[in-house]
C-alpha cells in the first residue's frame, strides 16, 4: 500500500521512501512488532494522509516541487529497503522492502508515470539509505520496461551515517546501542537483504555491508543524487553512544561530537550536490520548516531548484556551476547550532526552547576555555556564537 496524490499537468514525480530505523532479529523484530506496529505491517494506516514539507502541495510550504505527483511510500519492511524475502517457516517475518519499490514503480507505470520527465526518489532517515540502495536499480527497471526518457534522481535526507568508532562501545543487544556496522552486518543475513551490483563488486563476499554507508556506495551510483544531511545527525550521535541527556557533557564527548561534523563534512566533499547545516538534528525533507534553513545564505528548495537547472542544463559544455545558483553547501563553522538558521532546540526534559548560548552551556560548552583556544575575548565569541560566524 501507498498513497499517491496526482498532479495531472505535470510531469515530475516525487516517490518518497519513509524512514524508521529498523529491526535485525528474531528478538528486537517482535518488540518493533509489540511497540510499533504501523511500523511493521499497514493494518492501521489511515486512509489518507497530508504531505508536509516537500510532499506539501502548498507553494509556500514547498517553492520546489508542490505541483509534482507525490508517492508516499509507508516503511513497513523494517530492512532500510533492502530486502528481498518473504514469510516462510523459517521467517516469522517478511522483508521485503526492495521489492515493495519495484512494485509501485509497476503500478505507477499504469497510473500516469509512463509519462514522466523526471523521477526523484526521496527518503529520510532508514529511507534516505533506501534512495542510495534503490535510486539506481528503481531506473534500470524503468529502462527495462521501455521507458528511458525518464530521467531518475535521488534526494537522500539524513540517510548518510559513518561507520566510524563509537564514543563508548557497547555489545550488540538491540537496534539502538548496536554498532551500525555490526547491525547491518546481521541484518542483510537476516532480511536476505540485497545491494547494488555495483557496490557490491567493490567488496568482498560477505562485506556488502558497506553498501550501507553513503561515502561507500556515492562513487559507485549511476543517478545524479542530492544528499540532505545534518553534521550532527541525532541518529548518528545515538548509534555512536552519544546520549545528549539533561547532564553537561564530559570534554571527550564535547570532543567526539566536534570531531564527527568534522568527519562528516569531509565524506561530503566529493559530493557534487549536497547541503549539510552544523546543527543537531535529524531528518529535514517532510518537516513544514524545511524551507528555513539555510547554508551560506542558500535555503534547501532553493538548493534543489539549482541542482535542477544544473542537470537540466546539464552543463552542456561542461562550464562551471551556474552563478548565484550554488550545490554544495556544507557549512564550515565547527559545533552544533553555530549556524543561525538551525532548527530550535528544546530541553528534552523541561521542553523549554533554548538559544545557541544556553544550548552550548548545557552542552558543557566552555567559553572561557574556548575562547582561549581560539585567541578571542569571551565576550567576543559569544557575540559570534549568537550571531552565527
Amino acid at each position: 500500500r501507498y498513497y499517491l496524490k496526482e498532479s495531472k499537468g505535470s510531469r515530475r514525480w516525487l516517490l518518497f521512501l519513509e524512514g524508521g530505523w529498523y529491526c535485525f532479529n528474531r528478538e528486537n523484530c517482535d518488540t518493533r512488532y509489540d511497540t510499533m506496529r504501523r511500523l511493521m505491517s499497514s493494518r492501521e494506516w489511515p486512509a489518507t494522509r497530508v504531505g508536509t514539507g516537500i510532499l506539501s502541495s502548498q507553494p509556500e510550504e514547498n517553492p520546489h516541487w508542490w505541483n509534482a505527483n507525490m508517492v508516499f511510500i509507508p516503511y513497513c519492511s523494517s530492512d532500510v529497503w533492502s530486502g528481498a524475502s518473504s514469510k516462510s517457516e523459517k521467517n516469522e517475518y517478511a522483508f521485503m522492502g526492495a521489492l515493495i519499490i519495484q512494485e509501485v514503480i509497476k503500478e505507477l507505470v499504469g497510473k500516469g508515470l509512463s509519462t514522466a520527465k523526471v523521477l526523484l526518489l526521496a527518503g529520510s532517515s532508514a529511507g534516505g539509505t533506501g534512495v542510495l540502495l534503490n535510486v539506481d536499480r528503481v531506473a534500470e527497471q524503468l529502462e527495462e520496461m521501455g521507458y528511458q526518457g525518464i530521467q531518475v534522481r535521488g534526494l537522500a535526507d539524513s540517510g548518510w551515517f559513518l561507520d566510524n568508532k563509537q564514543y563508548r562501545r557497547t555489545d550488540c543487544i538491540d537496534t539502538i546501542t548496536c554498532a551500525p556496522t555490526e547491525a547491518i552486518r546481521r541484518g542483510i543475513r537476516y532480511w536476505n537483504g540485497i545491494v547494488p551490483e555495483r557496490c557490491k563488486l567493490q567488496f568482498k563476499e560477505g562485506e556488502e555491508w558497506n553498501c550501507f554507508f553513503g561515502y561507500k556506495i556515492y562513487p559507485t551510483l549511476r543517478c545524479p543524487v542530492f544528499v540532505v544531511q545534518w553534521l550532527f545527525d541525532e541518529a548518528q550521535l545515538t548509534v555512536d553512544n552519544v546520549h545528549l541527556t539533561g547532564q553537561p557533557v564530559q570534554e571527550g564527548q564535547w570532543l567526539y561530537i566536534q570531531n564527527l561534523g568534522r568527519e562528516l563534512r569531509n565524506t561530503l566533499k566529493d559530493v557534487t550536490a549536497s547541503f549539510a547545516p552544523a546543527c543537531l538534528s535529524h531528518e529535514i525533507i517532510t518537516r513544514n520548516h524545511w524551507t528555513d534553513i539555510q547554508v551560506k545564505g542558500t535555503s534547501l528548495p532553493r538548493a534543489l531548484h539549482c541542482w535542477d537547472r544544473s542537470l537540466h542544463e546539464s552543463n552542456k559544455n561542461g562550464k562551471a556551476p551556474l552563478k548565484g545558483c550554488p550545490i554544495h553547501l556544507i557549512d564550515s563553522c565547527p559545533w552544533p547550532h553555530c549556524n543561525p538558521s538551525c532548527p530550535t532546540i528544546r530541553d528534552q526534559f523541561t521542553g523549554q526552547e533554548m538559544n545557541v548560548i544556553q544550548f552550548l552551556m548545557h552542552m558543557g560548552f566552555d567559553v572561557q576555555k574556548m575562547a582561549q583556544q581560539q585567541g578571542l575575548e569571551p565576550s567576543k565569541l559569544l557575540g559570534m556564537l549568537s550571531s552565527g560566524n
